[in-house]
């Protein structure tokens, strides 16, 4: 039994993780996408451009089944890094232009065409151009 007025004081345990700085879902994306081979990976600071999201994921895949690939690897490494679902998931199935929203951040991945056509970085130019770090 403790006496009166004593505390019980435990000793910090060797086992508790680390506590890491959280890594943005953002960069998760971007790791995603280059680990499916997307190219040209753009990310977009829109925070006090608008109100609808705070970053832009923009990439391109060589074909439908990579576009496809680099979606899917995008949704389960969100998933599990960052707890995170898309919101909405758009033209996945044609994988032209596959729109991925996960609230404050919209992934966009593109066909060669379709991203020449739509040209996001021209449309929202007043936003700045996030520096990704190297690997």
């Amino acid at each position: 039994m403790r006496p009166p007025g004593a505390y019980l004081r435990t000793a910090p345990s060797a086992d508790l993780e680390e506590v890491r700085p959280a890594v943005p879902t953002w960069l998760i994306a971007v790791r995603a996408a280059e680990s499916k081979k997307a190219s040209d990976i753009k990310v977009l600071d829109l925070t006090g451009i608008t109100s609808f999201a705070d970053y832009f994921v923009i990439c391109t895949g060589a074909n439908q089944r990579q576009i496809q690939a680099v979606a899917d690897e995008i949704g389960i490494q969100l998933k599990q890094q960052a707890h995170e679902l898309p919101l909405s998931l758009e033209g996945y199935n044609q994988a032209e232009w596959v729109l991925a929203d996960y609230g404050d951040l919209l992934v966009h991945i593109f066909s060669p065409k379709a991203r020449e056509y739509y040209d996001l970085e021209r449309l929202w130019r007043s936003a700045k151009t996030v520096e990704i770090p190297a690997a």
